[in-house]
């Protein structure tokens, strides 16, 4: 296993044409593959892509049984790269996640033996399930890309994120995560039920044999870095980070929330936007792209107060949900950035974003805002 260094370049001013071409078909291939594992979640498959290709990390919250860890599972199978799986438990150590120094006694001298942690893609089941110590062990690798064991810091290989689920019912026997680690994630999204018609294909498809099992990779390690610092390199105009930065600030300053969004919150945002755009054919961000992610990416950041909860206890999904749609509706949003910042249009371009079109803000809801509590 490689522990050397490993530094991503810098992505070039502008997208070529041959680039966002290359980034969109192996999109489109990701996505294929992983929809044949996961039926009629086409939303949830996109902000996860979405996720992997902004270099950030991904929080799916939901009831058992809608397919998280499915969908963790068939977005790493679907590209070439390392993956590493940790099952939280209550007794689960930091050092089962970071890897341990053993001494070694042959060369009398200590070894280090990573952990689960050191891949490109880290699967983390159940994570609520493990206690506030074991969960902090991934804080370092998660805004550092880089663990550090009895003194030594070991930086983890590029690219690397996090897919990690939990169940937000079921509280009994769970550590819920703070806020300093859920402001790590870049985003978070709930799968929800899947329709009749999805469940009764799922039914004859999954009847002898998981097709989790027939998938194979789709992208090489190197063209998915490829794609990331394509994604990267999509242009923002300055009126569209201004109104990224307006919407965080608003709510910092909202009545209903008692913890607003952070800088790092505004920065994952203009990411996701621009990973977005690149997706669906585009080397520019547009206020839709913002529009379309603000619940994702800010819902698990913020908290309510107590007046604004009044009977969801338990449940704020509705509530944050609701607070977000409020604050992008009272935001203003630039006029005419197109016409005036954006970069000359590609040829293709049309047709690429009509092939994926922009996640629709209310499909990313968080759990409960569709009565599935």
């Amino acid at each position: 296993m490689n522990l050397k260094p490993t530094r991503s370049a810098s992505p070039t001013q502008g997208v070529s044409a041959g680039n966002l071409r290359e980034l969109h078909d192996a999109g489109r291939a990701i996505m294929r593959n992983v929809e044949t594992v996961i039926d009629g979640k086409h939303e949830a498959v996109q902000i996860a892509l979405t996720v992997l290709l902004a270099e950030g990390h991904l929080l799916i919250e939901d009831v058992p049984g809608v397919g998280k860890t499915m969908l963790a599972k068939a977005l790493a199978r679907s590209v070439d790269c390392t993956v590493g799986r940790i099952q939280f438990t209550p007794d689960l150590l930091p050092s089962d996640v970071t890897g341990v120094s053993v001494f070694n006694q042959a060369e009398r001298r200590f070894e280090f033996k990573p952990g689960p942690v050191f891949a490109n893609i880290v699967i983390g089941d159940e994570i609520n399930r493990a206690s506030p110590k074991t969960q902090s062990a991934l804080l370092e690798s998660m805004e550092e890309r880089q663990v550090t064991v009895d003194g030594t810091t070991y930086p983890l290989a590029l690219p690397f994120t996090v897919i990690a689920t939990q169940n937000p019912i079921e509280m009994e026997g769970t550590y819920a995560l703070p806020e300093a680690q859920r402001d790590r994630f870049m985003a978070r999204i709930s799968m929800g039920y899947p329709d009749s018609d999805s469940e009764l294909a799922m039914l004859d498809s999954r009847d002898t044999s998981s097709p989790l099992a027939l998938i194979s990779a789709v992208v090489s390690e190197e063209t998915l870095r490829d794609m990331m610092h394509t994604a990267r390199a999509v242009f923002a105009s300055a009126a569209v980070k201004e109104y990224a930065v307006n919407l965080v600030r608003a709510t910092r300053d909202d009545r209903d929330l008692r913890l607003g969004a952070s800088p790092r919150a505004t920065l994952q945002l203009i990411r996701a936007a621009k990973a977005q755009a690149a997706l669906n054919g585009r080397d520019y961000v547009l206020p839709d792209d913002i529009d379309a992610l603000a619940v994702a990416v800010l819902g698990h950041r913020l908290v309510p107060t107590s007046r604004a909860l009044g009977h969801h206890h338990q449940d704020s999904g509705p509530v944050i949900d609701d607070i977000v749609r409020r604050i992008l509706a009272d935001t203003p949003v630039p006029v005419g950035v197109a016409a005036s910042d954006q970069v000359p249009a590609h040829p293709f371009k049309a047709a690429a974003s009509s092939s994926l079109p922009p996640v629709p803000a209310a499909s990313m809801r968080p759990l409960g805002s569709t009565g599935q509590s």
